[in-house]
Formats: structure tokens, sequence, C-alpha cells
């Protein structure tokens, strides 16, 4: 894939590795990666990880929970032998790592970090009508399987790569229904793809906040399983690839780390694809890195790494001539080496693009493993801290909220995302008020305070900033539930106990009367009478 002034390929994936033993994807699903006119079923993409499964010690499959529709969605972990017979243990380590109250000092984390690997996570198409990631992501599995580089060798010695090869299992199905009808009905007017999931469509990926989405659950549960220290979501739109940074206003909630990490790494895929003649591969101009509603900000949310591609999509997958907007072709600080104005693209150049930038990610990760697992670690760390640090000390739902309903709602999806509610069981006097028993309270000593700091606190966005999704997230407000930031540390010493279940509203039927009307809770929570 060679074009006038540069390449679309690298050094990475200008081959693809043989293997006596292990199948090639177009062994089992009868057709090699990237070959035009062909998208792949997602029971084709699960039958082939399983095949992997089966011929490689190298490999493991995870069934993370199934769609709205019962398609599975998959996670697939591939490390080297030893790795990934030892699972288990890795997994408890970084939820050690994870919640730092659970290790006595530094020197015992440091051991912990040696007697451990970073998980990079991969994920693709969430967005239906991007296609190219799930292709990639079959031959990456693969060529991480059964390559013998030592660039591929070092990834699988210090770190575990993670692949979920589609989000939207069942848009995914759709896609190709309508990809393949298209090619085999040239003349027909093809219909659209209105849904991707069940009554979604695009924003499928802004649901990282109430985890309203089977999908988003899953990957929010397994997220919380591994803790992987990045989350890597890939999508479709722009040429040739973007690499997210943001341009700003920065989420003002997460820590200063991550903000660098994700420079740190931007950059380092973008030098190397400049020092290979890459042409159109940048960062910066795209997306702020303001609301943390995006899939990827699962990990941003948690103390790890959200990052997110957008590459130039192939229209299922088709090759064509293209022409690319006059404004993505100036050459500027943050793009020194733009796309051309036309090029004939293939959903090969997409999986070029992306797999070699993966490859990069997680070669960084697994090189410098020691140094993204201490951030992690310092990242909870400084969660934990945060109430005397940097404050609030808490975020107190009083006992004399009248909108029970709505209150065990907002606690639940705090709970959630794993973030940590108490109830209080005597009077809590601070110099921000008294609180009665029954209080819900949310402290700021734990290892995700930071995500609960974003959802409870009021956000404040300049007009005059640059703009991609300026929501406000507000969960008091947007539910009119009454929230009360607590500066005074004396909160912390207050009498409570941690909910380890959902909370429910109270409430119950007042009066001397005989008789009474049940409503079905299915609308509005103010039909309900508590």
């Amino acid at each position: 894939a060679l074009v006038k002034h540069g390449r679309r390929r690298s050094k990475l994936v200008d081959h693809l590795p043989a293997s006596d033993k292990v199948p090639s994807p177009d062994k089992v699903i009868g057709y090699a990666i990237g070959t035009p006119d062909k998208l792949t079923y997602t029971k084709d993409v699960n039958r082939y990880m399983r095949e992997l499964e089966k011929a490689s010690p190298r490999v493991k499959v995870f069934n993370i929970g199934n769609s709205d529709e019962g398609r599975e969605m998959l996670a697939v972990a591939i490390s080297d032998e030893g790795t990934i017979a030892n699972l288990d243990h890795i997994k408890d380590v970084n939820a050690k790592l994870a919640d730092p109250r659970r290790i006595k000092d530094d020197a015992e984390a440091a051991a912990l970090i040696a007697d451990t690997k970073p998980i990079y996570w991969a994920t693709g198409s969430i967005h239906s009508s991007e296609t190219g990631s799930v292709e990639m992501l079959v031959e990456l599995a693969y060529r991480l399987a059964v390559e013998e580089t030592p660039f591929v060798q070092n990834i699988r010695k210090n770190a575990i790569a993670m692949i979920t090869p589609c989000i939207e299992v069942d848009g995914r199905d759709r896609e190709v229904d309508l990809y393949r009808y298209r090619k085999e009905n040239p003349k027909k007017q093809a219909p659209p793809l209105v849904y991707w999931g069940q009554y979604v469509a695009h924003d499928n990926n802004r649901d990282a906040i109430t985890a309203s989405l089977r999908l988003t659950q899953n990957m929010l549960k397994n997220y919380l399983a591994w803790h992987p220290i990045v989350l890597h979501d890939l999508h479709e739109s722009v040429p040739f690839m973007y690499i997210s940074t943001g341009t700003g206003p920065y989420n003002a909630w997460l820590d200063p780390i991550v903000v660098n990490e994700w420079q740190e790494m931007a950059f380092n895929e973008t030098e190397q694809f400049s020092k290979w003649g890459v042409p159109g591969v940048w960062t910066f101009g795209y997306y702020d890195g303001w609301a943390p509603n995006y899939m990827f900000f699962i990990a941003n949310n948690h103390n790890s790494i959200g990052r997110f591609y957008e590459t130039f999509g192939a229209g299922g997958a088709d090759t064509a001539e293209r022409t690319v907007p006059a404004n993505q072709t100036t050459r500027q600080w943050y793009r020194p080496n733009p796309p051309m104005p036309r090029v004939k693209w293939s959903i090969r150049d997409n999986i070029n693009l992306q797999q070699s930038g993966v490859l990069l990610g997680m070669s960084n990760v697994a090189t410098n493993r020691d140094k993204f697992l201490k951030n992690f670690y310092l990242k909870g760390k400084r969660a934990i801290a945060k109430a005397t640090t940097e404050g609030p000390a808490a975020y107190v739902i009083p006992a004399d909220e009248k909108r029970h309903s709505e209150a065990a709602w907002l606690v639940n999806i705090l709970r959630r995302q794993g973030c940590e509610v108490n109830i209080s069981s005597a009077p809590i006097t601070t110099k921000d008020g008294t609180f009665a028993p029954g209080s819900y309270v949310v402290r700021m000593d734990q290892p995700y305070s930071r995500m609960a700091d974003m959802l409870l606190d009021t956000q404040y966005f300049n007009p005059t900033d640059p703009r991609y999704d300026d929501t406000g997230w507000t969960l008091g407000a947007l539910m009119n539930v009454k929230t009360v930031r607590v500066k005074d540390p004396a909160v912390l010493k207050g009498e409570m106990a941690l909910l380890v279940t959902d909370a429910k509203a109270k409430g119950g039927i007042q009066g001397s009367g005989t008789a009474a009307y049940a409503i079905s809770h299915t609308a509005e929570n103010a039909l309900a009478i508590l």
C-alpha cells in the first residue's frame, strides 16, 4: 500500500506471521482480513477467537456479558504462556494496586508492581458504521499470539493485551447485513441503519456515567474486575489517523497525571509514524477532554488511561478514490505531516494504521511497565488522600431528602461505578451542617473519590472554550436531589456503615384508611407516594 509522498503502513504490519499450529483468520472465517468488500459477523469473529484459544496457550477468552439481543461480548487476553496460566493472580494483584488502602506501604506496592503486568485493553466498533476495528482486532489477536519478533515478544513478556473485538455486537451484525445487501443489490435502495443496539445509535458511547446500556454495564464490570492500565477505544471519522489528547478544557476532576499520560503516549506514537514516513497521523486538534461520558472514560474515571483513535473509514469495506477536506490537509504544529489531498483508500489502509498504532501503544506500556503501574498506584493513593489534601471531605445526601427514589437512584449509579457510599447511624456535626442518622455519605478518602466528586460537583465551563461535548452532568441537580459538599474533615469521623447492597427508597402506607391503590412503578418517580 505504497502511495506518493509516503506510505500507509508500517514495518509492524507489512507482513503476517505464519504458524503451523495456530490458524490464521483466513483458515477459520474463509478470507484474509482486509479483503475488499468483506465484513465479518460477530459469530465468526467470536468463533475465530475460540479457535485461537484452543490452538495457543498464550490466549484466554472470556465472556464479559451478553448484549440486549443475547450476543456474546468477549475479552481476549494474550500474553506469554506463564502469564496466561497465572491470570487469577495478576487480577488479584492489580485489584490491590487499584485500592492502596489494602497495601501497607510503598515498599509493598513496589513488590506488587514487580509481581504483576499491566493490561492494555483495545476495543472495537462501539459505532456500528465504523467497521474496520473489528477486522483489525481479529488480525491483531493472531499476530500477538504467534509472532516471534523482539517487538511482539516484549509485549507478551511485559504486558497483557486484552481485546474486545466488538462492543456493539447487535449493531455490528445489522451493519454487516446492510453492507452485504448493498453489495448484492447495487441497483436497489438499501434501508438505513436506524438503530445500532436496542433503541440507541451513535450516542451509545456517551453512556459512561449512568451505564444505562447493557454494553456499557458489561464494559464497566470487566474494567472493575481486571483494572487495565489503558482502555483504548477505536473509532473512524477524520483522515488519516487522529490520536486523542484533546484541545482542552480538560476535565478538572481528573488527576493531572493522566493528562500527562495522554500527551506522552500520543506523541510517542506520532513521532514513530513520522519516522516511518507515514502521512496524516496527528493529535490535539479534534476532541477537548472535558466530558466524562465516553466509553474510554471508564478508565479515566477510575485512575487508568482512556484513549481513542479516529481513522479514515472505508465505507464498510469499499476501496475508492477519496478527497480529503482542505482544512484537514494543512500543516500545523500538531499535524506536521498532514494527509495528502487525494488518496485511494481501502479497509486495509484503515487496518494498517489502527494496528500499527495499537501495537506502538502496547509496546510503550510493556517497555515502561513499572512507570505505568506506579502511576496507577499513585493515582489511587492520591485519590484516597484527596479528602484532606484537596477536598472536599465528603458529599452528603441528608436523611430528610424528600425524593427518596431519586436519592436511591443516584446512590446506585455511584455504587455501579465502584464508588463507596455509607449510611450514617448517628448525627454528624460539621461546619457545613448537621446531618441526621440515615444520611448517605460519599467519603472522599476512597480510590474513586475523583469519580464521585466529578459526578456530584458543579461544572464550570467557559463559553469561549473550544467545544466538543460541553455537557453538564451534576447528578444532584439533574435528579433534583440535595447533595451537600462538605469541606469539614470532621464528617469522616462520623458513625456510618458501608452500603453493601443497592440503596432502596424509603416509604410505606400512612393513615387509618382500609383501602390503598397499587400503582405499577414503570414511569415517572413522582407517581410513587413515598
